[in-house]
């Protein structure tokens, strides 16, 4: 397969979605862990963030699909740059499928099935082991916050490719056709 220059459309599309999703739900999933049992919002925001997530977690699934047969293009910059990018992005998708799947088993942990806006249901496999709840809650928490921040950097990073270095790299995934 001919490694492609920019990326396709479609990982254009689930890249600029995702970083939109993320940073949606980590501030949604901060926001709802204050709210009180008489809150208008008590059942309704924890419903949309996991549904929102199942719905991620899918659509990420289908992106290391698609990027493992469509390829991408390679990673411009130093030895070391190219070695930190390709770890963060592992990284990247490594904390997002923690997050998955803590998220799964807190919300599971009840033998509840998951209802992702009344399409369909995602079943519960039940309290796995002990404290099931508040071990992936630990998890879930840590793991976002530690995306988040390597969300930053890795968007500095590309920033840094763009502005200083004035290479491709930003170019590549804003689908810019001068390349």
């Amino acid at each position: 397969m001919e490694q492609p220059t920019q990326y396709n459309a479609v990982l254009r599309a689930i890249h600029w979605l995702t970083a939109l999703v993320v940073v949606g739900l980590f501030a949604v999933g901060l926001w709802m862990v204050d709210l009180t049992y008489y809150s208008s919002w008590y059942k309704t925001a924890p419903y949309w963030h996991k549904s929102v997530g199942i719905l991620l977690a899918v659509l990420t699934v289908f992106r290391v699909l698609w990027r493992s047969f469509k390829g991408a293009p390679q990673i411009e910059g130093n030895r070391l740059e190219r070695t930190a990018a390709h770890s963060a992005h592992r990284l990247i998708y490594i904390l997002l499928f923690v997050i998955f799947t803590s998220g799964y088993l807190i919300s599971t942990s009840d033998g509840r099935a998951i209802e992702v806006f009344n399409w369909f249901e995602v079943p519960a496999l039940g309290e796995l082991f002990t404290n099931q709840s508040d071990i992936a809650g630990a998890i879930h928490y840590y793991a976002a916050f530690t995306l988040i921040g390597l969300a930053i950097l890795h968007a500095a990073a590309a920033l840094k490719h763009h502005f200083i270095d004035k290479d491709n790299t930003l170019r590549k995934m804003i689908g810019d056709k001068s390349l």
